[in-house]
Order: structure tokens, then C-alpha cells, then sequence
């Protein structure tokens, strides 16, 4: 088999990204696979922030996902709640073939993303963050965690 067929990307590093009138957003050329791909999209919270991104799960993100919440105990309050959680704050989308995805728009409005958008690696997923929301605030805050996160490794 070729390298192409097996190429599962890594998503690292930040990109500046406009969207489009129709909530299009490239995703960087080093992030794609060949062909289309299905994303799975929820609203991610970050602190005080319900809605703080879009959290973006390629399908082996999204099938570890899938097989954790789908492992959890039925009838258990938290795991239902979070079951409803994730439901109704989740979305799919695919690639097309010049390597956009079209943000669903009441994901966008409650992500707070307009014309611009961030893009943030995180290796087997990436996040999609509005610029005013992904500040200096988001990001200090990241600086302020990494030394004892740095100890996770």
C-alpha cells in the first residue's frame, strides 16, 4: 500500500484562517487527507465558557469518543447528561474537495465565529477558535497550566 492511503495526519501548530460567506474554512494542507473526509464538530467549553470553540475529531478521534460514551453505564445521571451533552452539541461535517468544511451556523454564532477564524493543532484533533476568544487570555492561560501538564508525559 502506498504512504498516501495510510497517511494519517498530525495536527500541530496555529493558522489564521478567513471563512467564507457560507461558514467555509480551509483546513490547512498538512492536516488533510486525501479525498473526503468526515469531521465530527462540538462545541467545546474552556473555563466559565460553554461555548468556547469548535472542537474538531477527524473519525479516529471520533470513534475513541464514540466507543467511550457508548461504554458508559445507562441509567447513570452523569453519563446520560453528558450523552444529551455531547448529542445535541455535535454535529458531522465533510471535507470537500479543495479541503473546506462548512461550519454548521449555530455553531459558528455560538462559537462566536465570523469572518476570521483560529485554527489550533492538538496533535490527533485540532480546535477552531474565534480570534477575539482565542486572545491572550486563552492563551496565558495554556502557559500558566503547561508545567504541570508537562508532567501528564
Amino acid at each position: 500500500m502506498s504512504d498516501t492511503v495510510n497517511h494519517v495526519p498530525t495536527y500541530n501548530s496555529r493558522y489564521d484562517n478567513v471563512v467564507d460567506e457560507k461558514r467555509r474554512i480551509q483546513i490547512p494542507a498538512k492536516w488533510r487527507e486525501e479525498g473526503e473526509t468526515e469531521f465530527m464538530l462540538i462545541l467545546w467549553p474552556n473555563g466559565a465558557d460553554k461555548d468556547a470553540c469548535l472542537m474538531v475529531l477527524p473519525p479516529p478521534a471520533a470513534g475513541r469518543l464514540k466507543d467511550k460514551v457508548n461504554g458508559l453505564p445507562f441509567g447513570d445521571p452523569q453519563a446520560e447528561a453528558l450523552r444529551r451533552f455531547l448529542g445535541r452539541k455535535s454535529d458531522t461535517v465533510k471535507s470537500d474537495k479543495m479541503g473546506r468544511i462548512t461550519l454548521p451556523e449555530p455553531m459558528a454564532v455560538a462559537a462566536d465565529i465570523g469572518a476570521k477564524a483560529v485554527l489550533v493543532g492538538m496533535f490527533d484533533r485540532f480546535q477552531i477558535w474565534s480570534p477575539t476568544k482565542y486572545s491572550t487570555d486563552v492563551v496565558a492561560a495554556e502557559d500558566a497550566l503547561a508545567t504541570e501538564a508537562f508532567k501528564l508525559i
